[in-house]
């Protein structure tokens, strides 16, 4: 390749991998797998290697992906986090071991698992868990510290601890946590995570921690960054004390030879299937101290240490039908049956082929062999078709519902083919949970157990059955107890005094999340002005569009919408907002966005006051945006504000806003 071609290509790869940096430490959604991702960094080291004059500074070669976000505090690491070079062959790695005999003739190595999950730093001060911060871009980080509290492995006390310790350890989600997690998503029908990796970031990166408490996350610790206060020569020495200390570490062997290293990563590579956890590799690392630091660091990775990954596993398989799942709000999801076979250490059986559009694309026919994959070395996805059948028909989607036999439908633009009845059985089981849910009408015990075993009864057939029930139509189901069945009613009966836009989300109007239907409750104070009034109507709220202001006329012309009302209003549901939309109030027709850490107060607080003044809050900058609430560490808010000639004001400002 000539210098010409090198330069593009490496403008190329730079713009790619920074793309795709930012989806995977910054939004935790990435588009490809990391296998992918490191054979695009791998050509790009190379490249460089080969005309050092197109080696930027600035290249993703350089650096560790990650930014400190807006969310958190930064927090500087006085040790750096470096990432690791990767190795995808055992002569790569036998030629790392002939680098580091260079400077270390006689060596030995430590051999880990690599977890796939979040890296995280944890400080103690004499044995008390002071804080905690994510890896960032390896200088600086976010603090986490509250969302660490909640993994319950993560010791907060230490015993006969040193003065000062800080440990990296890797936050993860285990499988069965993940798949509880997932089921509740696909029930709910949002978007789910890709994989446990994701889901693990995605979950500590939380600013309500009570969310990330809920996600059981869990931790190991492999590395002491710094410690004041213990003397240890080695790394396996190191772990062995962490292991004393109550940390939770995974298992390690040490070696003098390459070759049994090797050994050692196949082994490990042969048990991936069996661990609740995922691992995307293997980690070799220089024992001796004094040895690392004789080998040093490049400007991202340290000599003494290599990353062996392992290839995501690809199998052929055969397509033996395609059943059709019906969703709440009536999508109809095509979901794969497949010849069993073994990938990953599991036995892959199902996967969802997403949607019509997606079977069109891949050409996938029922009879064909296809090529699966695990992404994220958990869900099953189909990547191509590697053979068809003799005599392939196209798949061709129903245009009926496979459960009611209603008509379905596919709107403009949009992938999703939805069943027309709303009244359809497939729907109502997910519906219900939507409704009794936390965010929705919150009734406490009625879970997705529960309320199967209601509709299998007959004793349910709309949300509002759930208001007729009576102590001893629940005590008659399995496992509830008359105690049970008095508590359950109390719940149902305190929901009936819930806000009016509790209601409304948990009606499950497609576009209308929560936010959503606080602000249109604010607008229309009663059930009945919002069931008059027309999409125009709706469009005049702030942050409405025509999509979700047809959504909702839609929904709410429909007859069994209007049947569904009424029922509830005579079983005595709360259908006016006691809190309307400020007619007054100094912040009146004003938006406010806040960025940064203000000085003496909360975001929230701020946010609060504002709306208690008639004014409303938001989290993009746009030109309809009245002023920028800035405090320190503002970041991309504030420059957005800056060019669009936006108002910015400080907490002291703000407060002088008030008392006028």
């Amino acid at each position: 390749m000539d210098i010409v071609s090198a330069e593009s290509r490496v403008k190329e790869l730079t713009k790619q991998l920074e793309y795709h940096n930012n989806l995977y430490y910054n939004m935790d959604e990435p588009e490809i797998s990391d296998f992918e991702y490191d054979k695009m960094l791998r050509e790009l080291e190379n490249l460089e290697e080969q005309f050092p004059a197109l080696k930027s500074p600035l290249s993703p070669t350089n650096r560790v992906g990650g930014n400190a976000g807006e969310k958190f505090s930064p927090v500087t690491h006085t040790v750096v986090m470096e990432s690791l070079h990767d190795s995808f062959s055992h002569d790569e790695l036998r030629d790392f071991d002939r680098k580091v005999r260079e400077v270390s003739p006689t060596v030995q190595y430590v051999v880990e698992p690599k977890f796939d999950g979040l890296s995280v730093s944890c400080e103690y001060e004499n044995g008390v868990f002071v804080r905690g911060s994510t890896r960032g871009d390896g200088t600086t980080g976010e603090d986490v510290t509250d969302n660490l509290m909640t993994i319950k492995s993560l010791p907060k006390r230490i015993a006969d601890a040193p003065e000062y310790l800080e440990v990296r350890g890797e936050v993860y989600m285990s499988f069965e946590s993940f798949n509880e997690l997932t089921k509740r998503q696909e029930e709910n029908e949002e978007k789910t995570f890709k994989n446990p990796r994701n889901a693990a970031a995605g979950s500590l990166r939380q600013k309500n921690a009570k969310i990330t408490a809920q996600r059981k996350l869990d931790i190991f610790v492999f590395n002491i960054q710094q410690v004041r206060g213990a003397e240890l020569k080695t790394h396996s020495q190191s772990l062995n004390y962490l292991t004393e200390l109550g940390f939770p570490t995974a298992f390690y062997n040490v070696y003098d030879d390459i070759e049994d290293v090797i050994s050692e990563i196949e082994r490990i590579g042969d048990m991936r299937g069996s661990f609740d956890y995922a691992i995307d590799g293997a980690v070799v690392k220089v024992n001796s101290f004094e040895t690392r630091s004789l080998l040093g660091s490049t400007a991202k990775y340290p000599k003494w240490a290599e990353a062996y990954k392992y290839p995501p596993e690809e199998k052929p398989t055969k397509l033996l039908n395609i059943e059709i799942n019906v969703g709440r709000t009536g999508v109809l999801t095509p979901v794969g049956n497949f010849e069993p076979v073994l990938l990953a250490g599991t036995t892959v059986s199902r996967a969802t082929l997403h949607n019509k559009d997606f079977i069109e694309e891949k050409g996938i026919c029922v009879g064909d062999t296809v090529i699966i994959r695990k992404a994220g070395e958990i869900i099953p996805e189909v990547l191509s078709v590697k053979e068809h059948c003799e005599n392939a028909v196209p798949f061709e989607f129903p245009s009926l519902c496979p459960s009611c036999g209603s008509p379905v439908s596919q709107d403009e633009g949009e992938a999703a083919i939805r069943c027309t009845n709303t009244d359809c059985p497939a729907q109502l089981m997910r519906h219900l949970i939507h409704f009794v849910g936390r965010d929705a009408m919150d009734i406490d015990g009625l879970g997705p157990a529960v309320l199967e075993q209601l509709v299998n009864e007959g004793f349910v057939k709309s949300p509002a059955d759930l208001y007729r029930l009576k102590a001893e139509d629940i005590s008659s189901l399995e496992r509830m107890a008359e105690k049970s069945a008095n508590n359950l009613i109390s719940a149902v009966e305190k929901s009936k005094e819930n806000e009016l836009y509790r209601l409304v989300f948990a009606l499950g109007i497609r576009n209308i999340g929560l936010k959503a239907a606080k602000l249109l409750c604010e607008n229309f104070t009663t059930i009945d002005d919002i069931m008059n009034a027309k999409a125009a109507d709706f469009e005049t709220i702030d942050g409405f569009g025509e999509v979700m202001a047809l959504s909702i006329e839609n929904y709410f012309s429909l007859d069994s919408t209007k049947e569904l009302i009424a029922d509830l209003k005579s079983l005595g549901l709360k259908m006016k907002s006691s809190a309307p939309k400020s007619s007054g109030g100094i912040f009146s027709g004003k938006t406010f966005v806040l960025t940064g850490t203000l000085p003496t107060m909360k975001r929230s607080e701020a946010s609060k006051i504002i709306e208690e003044n008639g004014g409303k809050t938001s989290s993009s900058v746009s030109k309809k945006t009245s002023y920028v609430l800035a405090g320190e560490e503002a970041g991309s808010k504030l420059t957005k504000a800056q060019s669009l000639g936006i108002t910015i004001i400080s907490e002291e400002e703000f407060k002088a806003m008030l008392e006028k």
